[in-house]
């Protein structure tokens, strides 16, 4: 049992940072695309922005669990299976990455609007001012975000235990709801608490660390 408790928690870490990087990368772009075409933005576009706002938000609002079943198909297709971790990365990515575009968009919009003015009166051109300027304005902001984002997705990946996914949450289903043993459960509840805790507690020293108004 130590060994496959061990095993599993390998499993919910692999799911969870792997899915973080995805989502991010797909993420990332979006988010800051939604700031930048936005009405009041650097480059305003009403109809990439309306594109991009309806795609996030249609994702975001279908339940992981349902999202889950439905992209079966995709994910065997990029997997060549749709059981174990590694498949589960699939729709954990394609569940996150909406709810990151929106905190990076969230995050990038606390940047002082005084700050972007300068740069572009300075002739800064709009990677410039995404990079240089947005980006390390709202770094603590973004730290934090990541916290809440890889909590969200270690939850995400529990669930995926219904339907097959691995790690911790496919234990506490197999060997306790369904062999009724509350012990299993409760060991793994503890560890994805912990799990949680150390990651929201990485996130706000790194937040801390990289907040200018504080050092």
């Amino acid at each position: 049992m130590l060994n496959l408790v061990f095993s599993g928690f390998l499993e919910t870490l692999f799911m969870t940072l792997v899915s973080v990087a995805f989502a991010y990368i797909i993420g990332l772009p979006i988010g800051l695309a939604l700031v930048v075409t936005a009405p009041e933005g650097i480059k305003p576009a009403r109809g990439v922005n309306a594109v991009l706002g309806v795609i996030v938000n249609i994702l975001r609002s279908v339940p992981f669990l349902i999202l889950l079943v439905a992209v079966v198909p995709l994910t065997r297709l990029i997997m060549g299976t749709a059981v174990g971790s590694a498949a589960t990365v699939v729709p954990l990515v394609i569940a996150a990455f909406p709810f990151v575009a929106r905190i990076i968009e969230a995050s990038a919009k606390e940047v002082d609007r005084g700050v972007i003015e300068a740069s572009l009166s300075m002739g800064a051109t709009t990677m410039q001012i995404v990079t240089r300027v947005i980006l390390p304005e709202c770094l603590p902001s973004l730290i934090n975000g990541a916290a809440i984002v890889t909590m969200t997705i270690l939850g995400y990946s529990a669930m995926s235990g219904i339907v097959g996914g691995g790690g911790l949450g496919a234990i506490a289903i197999n060997y306790g709801y369904y062999r009724n043993n509350s012990q299993i459960m409760l060991i793994m509840i503890a560890i994805l608490v912990i799990m949680v805790l150390f990651f929201q507690g990485l996130g706000t020293y790194f937040s801390r660390v990289s907040d200018k108004r504080i050092n």
